[in-house]
């Protein structure tokens, strides 16, 4: 212990170093909050407690994310470019990407953009290749074309589609099938979308679930509950990371817009 002595002020720096690191990291990732008042403790106070939590979170929360979220961040940084794109330019550059390399994604995510353009004939022409091949029960096939079903006013072909769709492929293809489900549910007025909806808000990987639920539960005169959900949303969004709000920006708008409704 003697030996270290002349190195505790500067193991200390370190550790406020890494406690103020890791409270700025801590806060952007939104991780649980007694991580963010032990960092806080260590960054601001010095205190051993907060010291020791820093190293904790180094070791067990920071280092990791840094190795396994480099891909996961740059598609993040990515998604959040591209929404700031007007819509005509993300066409382009899809069927630019389209006629380089015509691959499932590629095709499906040309699909989508044309659909949610109102250009469905465009968007079903698109896919059709899709349908009648190998890739006809692929998530990302079943996804798109029942969104083009919705797009086309036929929630009952959307229904059946989405049904199929296998929920444990992945956190993302299940908040996008649930909220797909709800509107084909709703759009068929059937009860059921109540709680497709709120199946999809639970650990959902976007804000859309969300705000159109609230949109839902306006339609439904539910403004109490539509209300509560908007206020969580607004709070959401003002603790968001700016590329978290970018990303989201369209469902934090249509929140705004429908807060401004029930006012």
């Amino acid at each position: 212990m003697e030996s270290l002595q002349p190195y505790l002020p500067v193991i200390f720096n370190i550790l406020r170093l890494l406690a103020v690191i890791g409270l700025i990291h801590a806060i952007a990732t939104r991780q649980q909050v007694y991580w963010m008042f032990l960092l806080g403790f260590g960054a601001l106070l010095g205190s051993i407690f907060g010291l020791i939590g820093a190293a904790a979170y180094t070791f067990m929360v920071l280092i990791p994310s840094l190795r396994g979220g480099t891909r996961a961040a740059g598609r993040a940084v990515a998604r959040g470019v591209d929404a700031l794109k007007p819509l005509d330019v993300r066409i382009r550059e899809a069927q630019n990407e389209l006629t380089e390399s015509d691959t499932l994604q590629n095709r499906a995510d040309l699909a989508a953009l044309q659909a949610r353009a109102g250009r469905p004939d465009e968007a079903q022409a698109t896919l059709e290749p899709l349908l009648r091949g190998i890739y006809a029960d692929d998530p990302v096939v079943l996804l798109t074309s029942a969104e083009l079903d919705l797009a086309r006013s036929n929630p009952a072909s959307a229904e059946g589609k989405l049904s199929q769709v296998d929920l444990r492929t992945s956190a993302a293809t299940r908040t996008r099938t649930l909220t797909l489900l709800a509107q084909a549910q709703d759009a068929q007025g059937k009860a059921d979308a109540d709680a497709t909806f709120q199946q999809a808000m639970v650990a959902a990987t976007t804000e859309e679930p969300r705000a159109r639920y609230a949109a839902y539960l306006i339609k439904q005169g539910r403004g109490d509950g539509a209300r509560a959900i908007l206020e969580q949303m607004a709070k959401t969004e003002s603790r968001a990371t700016a590329l978290y709000r970018r990303q989201e920006r369209e469902w934090f708008q249509m929140a705004a817009g429908l807060r401004r409704e029930i006012k």
